[in-house]
């Protein structure tokens, strides 16, 4: 089978298109024939050596994938052949087939194509846990969505209106604006244009944001936190922006602020149950249009490394999707 191998640290141009062995479903696995597999700002880091996770060599980008069913491995009852899947797999999606344990495979329903199922599990799973479990809200608070029109960013937009949130999109365009108002934003903020800080303030009457959802870092995380609520959570999903923000902690007790982890990869293994619970719910809000689940654009699978620089120029609205 083709896929797409990272043998060394390297980026997205230097990654391999290669044949490598099919996979054989072990015990308690299943083999999972791959229609489509989704990329996630993570994957660029993950080959740079810049990601928390570092699998061994050679593996392939891409944590979630969709699927059919080829095979399945000894003991395993719940799934069986023909199946129509997604699942969260940490790396290797970036391939034809690829081997996954059975417990982390879920079922999607039937009038979900497989594009936007495999882009449903890290951004709105990440969105979810984070605004659901993380930030404590209250219907009717306002919701600062940095990046609001990436993939973390748009799943956070639609997230927070379904909870009842009022949202400002904030992002570094007009266009991503627009987009992210078509997805759940109430109000906008062009940090591009616009002091980040006094926009929010200015926004929220003088007030402040009760909760700021930032998966971008660098130079835009301090002045949203100067512009938080008192009592408000500042949510810290990930650095798109590349550089990691040193926070002055005499505005958390300023603001009487919380600064809140999400690290939603651990989460999951700690919270299986609910993991699994909360997917299944997302998969069947995307069935049912609830969340759009937006798929920018789909490359072919030798076309790998146009996707991921699409991705680092933060130039997707929604996901990547490769099709092996």
């Amino acid at each position: 089978m083709k896929a797409i191998l990272c043998s060394q640290y390297c980026e997205p141009d230097d990654l391999v298109f290669a044949d490598v062995e099919d996979p054989v479903a072990g015990e308690g696995q299943v083999v999972i024939a791959i229609k489509s597999a989704a990329l996630n700002f993570f994957d660029i880091l993950m080959i740079q050596g810049k990601y928390q996770i570092k699998p061994p060599f050679p593996f392939s980008p891409a944590a979630e994938v969709a699927g059919v069913i080829e095979s399945v491995g000894a003991g395993v009852t719940s799934l069986k052949v023909g199946d129509r899947v997604v699942a969260s797999i940490g790396h290797n999606g970036a391939r034809q087939k690829v081997a996954a344990v059975a417990t982390s495979v879920i079922k999607i329903p039937d009038n979900l194509d497989f594009d936007r199922a495999a882009g449903v599990i890290v951004i709105y799973g990440t969105a979810l846990h984070a605004l659901e479990d993380r930030a404590s809200p209250k219907p009717g608070e306002t919701l600062a969505v940095l990046g609001a029109a990436g993939g973390t960013g748009l799943a956070a937009c639609e997230l927070g209106k379904l909870l009842g949130l009022k949202v400002i999109a904030c992002a570094s365009s007009d266009e991503k604006l627009e987009f992210a108002k078509q997805h759940g934003a109430e109000l906008t903020l062009n940090y591009a244009k616009e002091d980040l800080k006094e926009g929010l303030k200015s926004l929220t009457g003088g007030k402040g944001v009760d909760i700021i959802f930032d998966p971008v870092g660098g130079k835009y995380a301090e002045s949203a936190l100067r512009a938080i609520a008192w009592e408000g959570r500042f949510l810290v999903i990930g650095f798109a922006a590349g550089d990691i923000p040193k926070m002055p902690l005499n505005l958390a007790l300023l603001k009487g602020c919380d600064i809140r982890g999400v690290f939603w990869g651990a989460w999951v293994r700690q919270n299986h149950d609910k993991y699994r619970a909360s997917i299944t719910k997302l998969l069947n809000w995307a069935a049912e249009g609830k969340i759009s689940a937006h798929v920018d654009r789909t490359f072919p699978l030798e076309k790998t490394a146009e996707a991921m620089k699409v991705l680092g120029g933060r130039q997707a609205m929604g996901k990547v999707i490769l099709h092996p």
